[in-house]
């Protein structure tokens, strides 16, 4: 019996799919799922929900047990799933709302951008208190984590214990080639594809079907209006960069300075009205306000609102099969770049292909992007890593060197703009993050406000002195 805990297992759908996907693997139907959260009520629900799968699966041989300590169902792991939320609904309004007072407009705001900051500085601490209890309890578990924003927390976690097999997990590589298949009008069992870069921005530089390059036709595809219309930001990619790019337009619009520039732009290029992840301002407020929850959850426990037994896309059941069984299989994952994307920093966490099997989680080396999908990426790294730094070090001034180097906050804001919106969101943020100890960004003075009367000094070009 292989003991999976899941942590975070109070989350309203994410536990009861993973579930259901690892129990749909007849040589992991008598796994004993570990269930954490520290909402006891949530948990509960969580319990309820997963004793119903078993029945209706009759699923007779797997167990569940119920953890508010994490300690206690770490013991003996062999698999780790993480999607946990720091902070709640009341933490994510914070940092949509205060950045959108200096002209921040986000959308989701959970991987770059001010919310994606945020809510590393107030998750990665619990990732790496994670870390720690893995190596000392369970130091041959593999952790599979869904938690975002998924670069920096695995940035983080990766540094904090390099020994411990982990593998950062998304779904948008999955959903983005199911697309493009569609589109195409071919199998995606039957395309051939690449796709490497880092999460929510990894690109598809081959995508073929029996030996054709179709990516001139999804250039095509993608200034066919109805395509256009339904995917704005992501289209704009292709038609501009050339190449099919991870996640959805809501989220890729927030990721750079090209589309959310003013109420004009988000309207042209993030039309909410055409998509179910829309671009409109603060949607992930929407995501998570989620007032019924009990209910939803009771509907799920009595199954009057049933999960489904068939298994998903997610990669997280395809791995323990693999790491189980020896079964090949191929996933993509976050990772320490060890050469693996070689026009991307060492050290930095980049999305590639793995090859699973008894021989663990092996990435593949990918080589170069693109040199301008890599400049991309780069400059996205630039802010994780940040980022993460703020949290090893507890100096808010890497939190304000993250927010100016965001390519939305540096489009949206000037320097003093930011430091104040920095200061305000650290003051509303203060209770969920500890790991600043109380500190606070200084404060500097606003030079323009203090212009002399008399003369002021001139510039003079070093060069033009000496000569």
């Amino acid at each position: 019996m292989k003991k999976i805990v899941i942590i975070g297992a109070g989350s309203l759908n994410f536990s009861s799919r993973l579930t259901a996907d690892i129990l749909s693997f007849p040589a992991l139907q008598d796994s004993h799922f570990a269930l954490v959260d520290v909402d006891p009520v949530r948990l509960d629900y969580a319990t309820q929900i997963v004793n119903k799968i078993f029945q209706e699966g009759g699923y007779s041989r797997a167990k569940v047990s119920s953890h508010v300590n994490r300690r206690e169902a770490l013991e003996g792991a062999d698999f780790i799933i993480v999607s946990i939320l720091v902070g709640g609904y009341e933490a994510i309004q914070a940092e949509i709302d205060i950045p959108m007072k200096y002209g921040i407009d986000q959308c989701i705001g959970d991987t770059l951008t001010p919310g994606g900051i945020m809510r590393c500085l107030r998750t990665l601490p619990e990732l790496q208190a994670i870390a720690r209890e893995v190596r000392e309890l369970c130091p041959h578990a593999h952790v599979l984590n869904y938690t975002n924003p998924m670069g920096m927390l695995s940035w983080g976690f990766t540094d904090e214990a390099p020994d411990v097999s982990y593998v950062g997990l998304c779904h948008s590589v999955q959903g983005t080639s199911e697309e493009w298949a569609n589109r195409c009008g071919v199998p995606l069992s039957e395309v051939n594809f690449q796709c490497f870069g880092i999460n929510h921005q990894a690109w598809f530089v081959r995508f073929e079907h029996q030996g054709v390059d179709l990516l001139p036709r999804i250039r095509e595809l993608a200034l066919e209006p109805e395509h256009w219309w339904g995917d704005t930001s992501r289209m704009e990619y292709v038609k501009h960069l050339g190449f099919p790019v991870t996640e959805s337009s809501g989220h890729i619009s927030e990721y750079n300075p090209w589309f959310r520039k003013n109420d004009e732009s988000v309207k042209r290029y993030c039309p909410g009205q055409y998509s179910d992840w829309n671009g409109s301002h603060g949607f992930i407020k929407t995501l998570y306000e989620r007032p019924n929850w009990k209910q939803e959850m009771a509907d799920m426990a009595s199954w009057k609102q049933p999960i489904s037994l068939e298994r998903s896309s997610e990669y997280g059941s395809q791995i323990i099969h693999s790491l189980v069984t020896g079964e090949n299989s191929i996933i993509h994952g976050n990772v320490k770049n060890r050469g693996f994307i070689t026009n991307l920093p060492d050290d930095s966490i980049v999305e590639v292909p793995c090859l699973v099997n008894k021989n663990g989680i092996q990435p593949i080396h990918c080589g170069n992007l693109p040199t301008h999908l890599a400049a991309i990426n780069r400059g996205q790294l630039s802010v994780q890593e940040l980022a993460v730094r703020a949290v090893q070090t507890g100096d808010p001034e890497f939190v304000f060197q993250a927010m100016i180097m965001d390519p939305l906050t540096a489009m949206s804001c000037t320097l003093d703009e930011i430091r104040a919106m920095t200061q305000e969101l650290m003051e509303a943020h203060a209770q969920w993050i500890p790991v600043m100890n109380g500190r606070l960004l200084a404060e500097k003075p606003l030079m323009y406000k203090t212009r002399p009367t008399g003369p002021v000094s001139s510039h003079v070009d070093p060069g033009q002195a000496t000569k």
